[in-house]
């Protein structure tokens, strides 16, 4: 596999207020940083894993279409994205994007790196960086783990989205949180 013609915005978007693209952020073994062309690789094979697929509910893409997706994002400034290490090691990566008119915060992990805290570590170092307000989130209702982490980053669940239907061709509600939103309706 190879990994070629990436542009890489010099500012990393701008959803992040002051964040210089060489600046890490660092929080005891969770590292973020800008996402290289390494890192591409791996990502891919972290969106294959059977476990992931599952929980995401979002099914993986092929070589070809993955490297065109990450093309584009790493392309696109209005795209904050930076890689999760942990230990030195491509953990995951965590995005923020617009998305019908509203910011929203995507990540993903590995699996090996699933139930140590890191996405919740990763998450807040993000959020210390992406100042924009409301944020938003999406998550399947079956995806536990990740809303629990977007809890405990601040967010809270205002809605549901009924009958999206997964990968496997299920059909599951989408849990959304939001943080910062002045109007939000908690929903239990």
């Amino acid at each position: 596999r190879q990994v070629a013609g990436f542009f890489v915005c010099g500012m990393m978007g701008r959803l992040e207020h002051g964040l210089n693209s060489r600046m890490s952020s660092m929080t005891n073994d969770v590292l973020l940083r800008d996402v290289t062309q390494d890192d591409i690789p791996v990502l891919f094979d972290q969106q294959l894993e059977p476990d992931a697929i599952q929980m995401a509910s979002f099914p993986p893409r092929e070589w070809d279409a993955f490297l065109t997706h990450w093309t584009n994002i790493l392309a696109d400034c209005n795209v904050t994205k930076r890689t999760i290490l942990s230990n030195g090691q491509v953990a995951g990566y965590i995005l923020g994007f617009e998305q019908d008119g509203k910011t929203h915060v995507g990540y993903w992990l590995g699996k090996k790196y699933w139930g140590q805290g890191i996405a919740t570590r990763a998450l807040k170092q993000f959020l210390d960086h992406v100042k924009v307000r409301p944020l938003y989130a999406n998550v399947t209702e079956n995806h536990i783990a990740s809303i629990k982490v977007l809890k405990n980053c601040g967010f809270t669940i205002t809605g549901y989205k009924k009958d999206i239907t997964n990968s496997h061709n299920e059909h599951l509600n989408e849990v959304i949180l939001v943080l910062g939103c002045e109007k939000e309706k908690k929903v239990k």
